[in-house]
């Protein structure tokens, strides 16, 4: 009988963000870009925005329509007001963590709450299973004091915004794609090791400091695609503290058709949500708000 082989995930590939403006002229880094969406599937999009002048961020993002994947805004600094096409609304402050199912269509803000100061965090785009693209859309919003988190022997702290990371279950837990998203602190002379399924793609982004993963290094504002093996395993690599998140996912293994909000599985479902949305049937649409 073959056993397999415990590998640790090497480096496959180092990604610069690309620096870019969304919504109402926000500053951010683009991280994941639609030429890494197959590589990482079930992975769309992945942004990164520090700005601390609040003409790079006080537009915020206006009225704009989903449909077909879930956003995950995971804040650092700041607050953001998000409002619905339902009516619902909530307030978005530090360490916390908005999940939304855009599913069958949702029109959605999120405007500064804000006129100085920093504003930091990242949104992250999760694609959905094309027999649940169309689920009625969903929300939660999750404050930083209900996201777990844990310290390990060696001063390790890690917040577990999804999945499981060494027995502690996270905020959130998705079916199919089963997402592990994990925001790490680690101080100086730290390592991490973290068990991933062999069969799932991972990345880090590191937003502060520099760490290696096995011979790599991976300094601030990069982002390392993980190739294959069972675990991860990240050591700092300078004498200042470091922080990053770590995601990983199972892979829907199906087409990705994407146009600007809306990604689906064809072009043909494509024309149908521009024109459900040309016609307004976002704009009343129910929605649940996730327990």
């Amino acid at each position: 009988m073959k056993h397999q082989t415990i590998a640790s995930r090497r480096v496959e590939k180092l990604v610069h963000g690309v620096q870019t403006s969304d919504g109402a002229g926000v500053k951010l880094t683009r991280v994941l870009t639609q030429d890494l969406q197959r590589r990482l599937d079930p992975f769309l999009m992945l942004d990164a925005f520090r700005n601390d002048n609040p003409d790079d961020y006080i537009g915020g993002f206006p009225d704009h329509p989903h449909r077909g994947f879930e956003t995950v805004t995971y804040m650092l600094a700041g607050q953001m007001r998000h409002r619905d096409s339902a009516g619902h609304e909530g307030l978005l402050g530090p360490g916390g963590v908005q999940w939304m199912t855009a599913g069958s269509g949702l029109i959605h803000s999120e405007l500064p709450e804000q006129t100085d100061g920093l504003m930091e965090g990242f949104q992250l785009w999760l694609n959905l299973p094309a027999n649940n693209k169309m689920v009625q859309p969903g929300y939660r919003d999750i404050a930083a004091s209900d996201i777990p988190e844990y310290t390990t022997d060696t001063k390790v702290r890690v917040r577990v915004i999804a999945g499981e990371s060494h027995g502690v279950t996270g905020a959130v837990q998705r079916p199919v794609t089963e997402p592990l998203f994990l925001d790490i602190h680690m101080p100086t002379g730290a390592t991490h090791v973290e068990m991933i399924d062999p069969a799932m793609n991972a990345f880090v982004y590191v937003y502060r400091g520099q760490i290696r993963v096995g011979e790599q290094i991976v300094s601030n504002q990069q982002m390392a695609v993980l190739a294959q093996g069972d675990h991860a395993e990240v050591r700092l690599a300078s004498q200042k503290d470091c922080r990053l998140l770590l995601i990983a996912g199972r892979p829907l293994n199906e087409p990705i058709v994407q146009y600007g909000p809306f990604v689906m599985n064809s072009q043909q479902q494509i024309m149908e949500a521009m024109t459900d949305y040309r016609n307004g049937r976002f704009l009343n649409v129910k929605v649940d708000n996730q327990s």
